[in-house]
């Protein structure tokens, strides 16, 4: 059958500057096969299906793939998800605020102007790395070890975890050593010069598969929850992410209270339907 089909730029206003997303609307009816092979076809980094919830609190479900599997959560795909959502018509029980379901449960997506933002999800795993996976870490790397500032599990689902670096600059001038990293899922951190117009560099390392993620809200939320903790970040700033790929992400952190929130801009690219 037809169903509407979008895909979006997300974490900026600029189109093909982000980390695109393909939302399949009204899966009802496809089954878990369809949908990875879907994901597989379109190649992205993530591939979501929306359906109605069955969570009465939610206003909506929604299931995430990438063309390896499913994942419980991840934020690029909530924030795009969400914004295909009230595209299409979408009516939230609380105009302010939009709830999805997903395979962690509730996440609450905030609507301020034409930014969305979701509330981080609780870290499933958190506290130091160990000597041995450090080590492994600074070899894939190729760094010497004094290179590591701070690390961290920063894992809400994907499987985080985290390393702070001395500088932006030496985090956009890695060049990683795949083999040696394994099957790792890295985050690597480090401040920005003076000046700049963001507070941090990112980047997402994907040892199983070899790839760099774009721009990635899992990592930013955790990253966040891990940083203002422990007070090496102030309570509001903006990421940037994607500069080693040749995108231009933006990811802007706001901690209110006992949430922080992650937010970004949505750029629509296409809108059509797909026979599946």
């Amino acid at each position: 059958m037809k169903r509407r089909f979008d895909q979006l730029d997300v974490f900026t206003a600029e189109p093909l500057r982000g980390n695109p997303l393909a939302v399949v609307h009204d899966a009802i009816g496809l089954d878990d096969g369809q949908m990875a092979a879907f994901a597989r076809w379109t190649n992205l980094s993530e591939t979501t299906f929306l359906l109605p919830p069955t969570d009465a609190q939610a206003d909506y479900r929604v299931r995430i793939f990438t063309p390896g599997g499913e994942l419980p959560f991840a934020g690029h795909p909530t924030l795009g998800s969400c914004h295909a959502w009230l595209a299409a018509g979408g009516r939230p029980r609380d105009d302010g605020m939009v709830v999805q379901q997903c395979g962690v449960g509730l996440v609450r997506v905030r609507r301020s102007g034409a930014r969305l933002a979701f509330a981080a999800p609780p870290r499933r795993r958190s506290g130091p790395l160990d000597a041995t996976l450090l080590a492994q870490i600074v070899r894939g790397l190729q760094l010497s070890e004094g290179a590591v500032h701070a690390h961290q599990w920063v894992d809400n689902g994907p499987g985080w975890c985290a390393v702070l670096l001395d500088s932006a600059e030496r985090v956009r001038g890695l060049r990683p050593d795949w083999p040696a990293l394994g099957e790792l899922k890295l985050g690597v951190v480090g401040p920005q010069a003076a000046g700049s117009d963001t507070q941090f560099e990112l980047r997402a390392l994907i040892g199983d598969g070899a790839y760099e993620d774009p721009v990635t809200g899992s990592l930013n939320a955790s990253v966040a929850q891990w940083l203002i903790g422990a007070k090496l970040a102030p309570p509001n700033y903006i990421a940037a992410q994607g500069t080693a790929l040749l995108r231009n992400g933006r990811v802007h952190i706001e901690s209110v209270g006992d949430d922080i929130w992650v937010g970004g801009d949505v750029a629509p690219l296409i809108s059509g339907e797909v026979d599946l």
